[in-house]
């Protein structure tokens, strides 16, 4: 057989895929399992979203979409930035992509070179320090433990920073904990990065909606105006909209970035579905009610699983101020036994074992950079929650 490439073996299947393959695996085998390793909205996509596609369809609107994105999708955009965010962004400082995670690999595309260094906070989702090796860079990983809130402190962010450093990644609300930033918080890391001019700043902000007990989360966009011409702000409609499978994401920021980004992304996709487009301005533009709708579910989710958890033997939950899971620890869990046999010594054995024995989904910190921990989602009703909840409280009692 001809060769594969050598960056090939910089990246990995990612633990949360592996979970869900076993977990279907287990499922055909007629086994009961609670998936709760994969962040996916359980609530259907907005109505009138749909019936924008199937509109834009119907008016012939199924031809190549220019590669930054359509007109009516960037104006929405342009128009949600204003409205939520207090953000003024020309459409020339918009682009359109198959998900957040295109906006984030074209970013990475258009600025890592060979051996520069990308700042990742942990615990931090891990498609970014995959997406840094496969392109040569280096993920440079900042713990961010529980004691600190999972978050970022000023100090530890200036002592990481080097002149290889190419971008700081700030996810808040944070996957895999929940965490988010106030204000303050962020204009305090603005004032670290004010003094390394040579920074990108990436601003993932998916699940800036989901924000719990009158949290107010704002992203580095928001707090740091003076930083405007080197942060770039990545959300979309896949978390606020339920509208994971339309793959639509949208990334703002300075000129010449998203032109770089937009001809990275010509190189690979092009445009982005042109129906799909119609369905995300729909969202973007049309009724908002389900958004506090699901927010206030995913609220009373959080509460229902922390409050669970922390009953669990050997588990201690943080609750988080934002998205849509819970990042517990099992350190009261490590170097015990299943009833199975199975000896813990990693989060990744406790995972395996509790799907393998209790089967309940769910994945392992260490994919996310931090140890011993779980991330659980709370995306899924709170009579699966409870019962998951009930099966690993089981699991952890029964541990020798």
């Amino acid at each position: 057989m001809p060769g594969f490439s050598d960056r090939l073996g910089r990246v990995q299947v990612a633990a949360t895929v592996q979970m869900s393959i076993r977990a279907r695996e287990l499922r055909e085998q007629g086994k009961n399992v609670i998936a709760l390793s994969i962040g996916e909205p359980d609530f259907a996509s907005p109505r009138h979203a749909i019936d924008a596609a199937y509109q834009a369809a119907l008016r012939g609107e199924t031809k190549y979409p220019p590669q930054d994105g359509t007109r009516a999708l960037k104006e929405a955009v342009q128009r949600k930035f204003r409205r939520e965010n207090g953000l003024d962004f020309a459409l020339d400082q918009i682009a359109v992509s198959n998900g957040g995670k295109q906006a984030i690999f074209n970013a990475f595309m258009a600025t890592v070179n060979a051996g520069d260094e990308v700042i990742v906070p942990t615990p931090i989702w891990g498609a970014y320090p995959l997406m840094t090796k496969l392109l040569g860079g280096t993920p440079v990983e900042v713990p961010c433990p529980q004691n600190n809130g999972f978050k970022l402190r000023p100090e530890d962010l200036d002592a990481a920073i080097t002149p290889r450093t190419k971008w700081l990644v700030l996810n808040f609300p944070n996957n895999p904990s929940g965490a988010a930033c106030s204000k303050d918080e962020m204009r305090a890391l603005a004032d670290v990065l004010a003094k390394h001019p040579h920074v990108w700043v990436m601003a993932d902000a998916m699940y800036e909606h989901l924000v719990y007990d009158g949290f107010e989360s704002v992203s580095m966009a928001q707090a740091a105006p003076d930083l405007a011409d080197r942060t770039l702000l990545i959300t979309g409609v896949s978390k606020t909209y339920a509208m994971t499978g339309w793959r639509i994401g949208f990334a703002a920021g300075a000129r010449a970035l998203i032109k770089a980004m937009v001809n990275m992304q010509g190189q690979a996709t092009a445009g982005v579905s042109s129906v799909g487009q119609a369905a995300a301005a729909a969202a973007l533009d049309g009724p908002q009610e389900s958004v506090e709708e699901m927010r206030q579910a995913y609220q009373r989710r959080r509460d229902l699983t922390v409050e669970m958890l922390n009953t669990c033997p050997g588990l201690a939950c943080h609750k988080p101020e934002g998205a849509f899971y819970v990042f517990p620890s099992i350190a009261g869990c490590v170097g015990r036994t299943t009833p199975g046999g199975r000896r813990i010594e990693t989060d990744a054995d406790f995972t395996h074992a509790l799907l393998e024995e209790a089967h309940v989904a769910v994945a392992p910190g260490a994919a996310f950079g931090m140890s011993p921990y779980i991330r659980i989602s709370t995306a899924t009703g709170e009579a699966s929650l409870a019962e998951a909840c009930i099966r690993i409280r089981s699991f952890c009692e029964a541990l020798r």
